[in-house]
């Protein structure tokens, strides 16, 4: 059977509820979504979403990050946390037999979290060791460098992960202020599925989210990606470029239009060898061992962004040719022959983003987040299979803002 949308009444509110019933093997997962919680939530303390899905994966106060991580393993149950740009998610999963005490320990956990000092200081110690690492991480580096040029001023311009200095500063008291604000009842989506019916899958998220107070929603900001094409560049030890490339994007992410997008974007940069910037800047002109481009469509922000990476004294041709390979699709758009092929990848390779029950559990979550109402998937299939070459030209046409092309580089040298 398809996905199904319902909801739960967890202590008087009123639960969002994504659920598949599927028999083939004896296994049930859960996912409980809280919306606006994750790293743009932390405008004051960047960092702070992602260092709070690790604290909660240090176990109960009860059984100690140890004995927790024991209780799951001895029955095969897997139970994390992580936390994105808009949302911060747990993640439960185990045999059928096993799933209710899978659930009991869920419940636990977000009841008496092991949010002591010496958990703290562990996870706070484990972060400044990964963020030093990828100091030398220099894609890591301009990406940053991206956002922050895309998106400054705004919490998208600041590392999800915070800087060392960042963590440094975190309190244990600002990770329990975090967690009592976003982990509330009113924020909450279950998705949920497995060999499970529906009564069964209701009676699961109750018993989970039983322990959370009811809290407050907020709605998600939307940041405007900006127009003004700056290049800025940094100079760290390296033996090639890394050049991060980014623009606004006019779309919102549950416009009729975005099937469109899609289309464009694979042609344009999303679909490896094939792609116009992968013809060009690799098969053409050897500059990089690839190139790579996407537009991106969130609740909190639509952009176009791409990467490539090339010899120290290329950078500069290799910009040029990123900008003419843009300028050129959005006065010609594409031919028929590209239309065709990216149909027929498209259209062929989705039995394969959708073999597992948590892909279509997956799927069908951000049809409902991004407010495009379940089977959407199966409808944009259709249309862009009867997508039109002049339909689809007509609308990479209208959106021509992808020209103001800014540009984060990091070299060795600034170069001219």
């Amino acid at each position: 059977m398809s996905a199904l949308l319902d909801k739960v009444e967890v202590n008087g509110v009123e639960v969002p509820l994504i659920f598949e019933e599927e028999r083939l093997l004896p296994i049930a997962s859960m996912q409980v979504v809280f919306r606006y919680s994750g790293s743009l939530a932390d405008e004051r303390r960047p960092g702070l979403a992602k260092f709070s899905a690790r604290m909660m994966n240090e176990g109960t106060k009860t059984l100690g990050s140890t004995g927790f991580a024991k209780a799951l393993e001895e029955r095969a149950i897997s139970l994390s946390a992580h936390s994105g740009t808009e949302t911060f998610v747990f993640e439960l999963g185990s045999l059928k037999e096993e799933f209710d005490k899978g659930v009991e320990l869920f419940s636990q956990l977000l009841k008496e979290p092991n949010l002591t000092d010496k958990s703290f200081k562990k996870v706070q110690t484990t972060t400044i060791g990964a963020l030093m690492r990828k100091e030398s991480d220099y894609d890591y580096q301009a990406s940053l460098l991206l956002k922050k040029t895309l998106f400054e001023g705004t919490p998208l311009a600041k590392p999800a992960d915070g800087t060392v200095d960042d963590i440094k500063a975190l309190q244990l008291n600002d990770v329990k202020n975090f967690l009592e604000e976003h982990l509330v009842l009113r924020r909450a989506i279950v998705v949920i599925g497995g060999a499970i019916d529906l009564d069964e899958a209701k009676r699961y998220a109750r018993k989970a989210l039983e322990p959370l107070a009811t809290g407050e929603a907020e709605p998600l900001p939307f940041i405007e990606a900006s127009d003004k094409a700056a290049t800025v560049t940094e100079e760290k030890p390296t033996e090639q470029a890394y050049i991060y490339f980014g623009a606004p994007y006019h779309l919102r992410v549950n416009d009729p239009q975005s099937y469109k997008a899609r289309v464009a974007a694979f042609i344009l940069g999303s679909s490896g060898f094939g792609s116009r910037l992968m013809e060009e800047v690799r098969v053409k002109r050897g500059l990089a061992y690839s190139a790579y481009g996407r537009i991106v469509l969130n609740k909190s922000s639509s952009y176009f962004s791409g990467y490539l990476q090339t010899k120290l004294e290329s950078q500069n041709e290799a910009k040029k040719v990123v900008l003419e390979v843009i300028e050129e699709f959005v006065k010609k758009g594409v031919t028929e022959k590209e239309l065709e092929d990216a149909k027929m990848f498209l259209l062929g390779s989705e039995p394969l983003r959708n073999e597992t029950l948590s892909q279509r559990l997956g799927r069908a979550f951000n049809e409902y987040y991004k407010g495009l109402g379940l089977g959407y998937s199966k409808k944009q299939l259709e249309l862009i299979e009867a997508l039109k070459l002049d339909d689809l030209n007509a609308f990479i046409k209208t959106h021509p803002e992808i020209l103001k092309l800014s540009f984060a580089i990091i070299t060795d040298h600034k170069g001219e």
